[in-house]
């Protein structure tokens, strides 16, 4: 059962299993060694869940001296940073540029590509954040990792798929990267706004394969399962589909004269 500290945060969802809970305890394990010790503490990346359930156990702790970051302002993955008042602050991530050898623009490799060889190397997720592309240059990616983990991928990182590669630190990227992507926004209509029906729209497919995906396990929104073909949906709501992709309910507007609702949405 959530406490009521936790109702502070908006659209909390209690955690789901052991993990989670695991990661709440952790985080107030955290807080208080941080008070006691007066020390700065911090945890590896964290997804959006995992930082609304660390958020929920800064509240537990009435902790006032936390923050996230990813290392640039629109960061997905981002490492939690307690630092009690008169202690250093932390600078726990660390840039790391990464180039392609001989590639050819439209055959480089991708987010996948570097994902799947920087845990191949027997990193821990947590231990990378957001992985960007450069616009100018598809030869080109940037990662944020932890920073104790940065020289041994510097020394270890070679390879990406069939690709050789060369990972460089980074003090600072280029302005280009650091931009927030633009979204081209779809605007469509649902007849209701059942996850069913919102996410057939999304993905343009029908309803049925909607319910097949959902009810095979497969559908994620707002990085929790979807245990439900009805259940409600909400602006801002993610939904994630394994081997698919991501979309987002960006607004839920009004009703158009056949009584169908008008919903905005993205996909990343």
């Amino acid at each position: 059962m959530a406490s009521s500290s936790d109702a502070a945060v908006r659209g909390f969802v209690p955690p789901q299993n052991e993990a989670e809970r695991f990661l709440m305890h952790r985080v107030q394990e955290l807080c208080a060694l941080a008070q006691r010790r007066g020390i700065p503490r911090c945890t590896g990346f964290l997804s959006d869940r995992e930082q609304a359930l660390a958020t929920a156990a800064i509240h537990r702790e009435d902790c006032t001296y936390a923050r996230f970051w990813g290392g640039w302002p629109h960061a997905e993955r981002k490492v939690l940073c307690l630092e009690p008042p008169d202690t250093w602050p932390l600078e726990p991530v660390a840039a790391l540029r990464l180039t392609a050898q001989n590639a050819q623009p439209s055959d480089a490799p991708g987010h996948r590509d570097y994902l799947g060889a920087i845990l191949g190397l027997g990193l821990d997720r947590a231990c990378l954040g957001d992985i960007l592309p450069d616009p100018q240059d598809p030869c080109v990616m940037y990662a944020f990792v932890l920073e104790d983990k940065l020289e041994f991928l510097v020394q270890e990182l070679h390879q990406a798929g069939s690709w050789s590669v060369r990972a460089q630190a980074c003090e600072q990227l280029p302005s280009h990267v650091m931009e927030e992507p633009e979204r081209e926004l779809h605007d469509t209509t649902v007849s209701s706004l059942r996850a069913d029906a919102v996410l057939a729209a999304m993905m343009h497919t029908s309803r049925s394969i909607a319910a097949q995906a959902i009810s095979g396990g497969k559908v994620e929104i707002n990085h929790l399962p979807l245990k439900s073909v009805s259940e409600p949906v909400y602006a801002k709501d993610l939904f994630t589909v394994r081997g698919a992709g991501r979309w987002r309910v960006q607004e839920v507007g009004g009703t158009s004269r056949k009584g169908r609702l008008f919903i905005t949405y993205f996909q990343y």
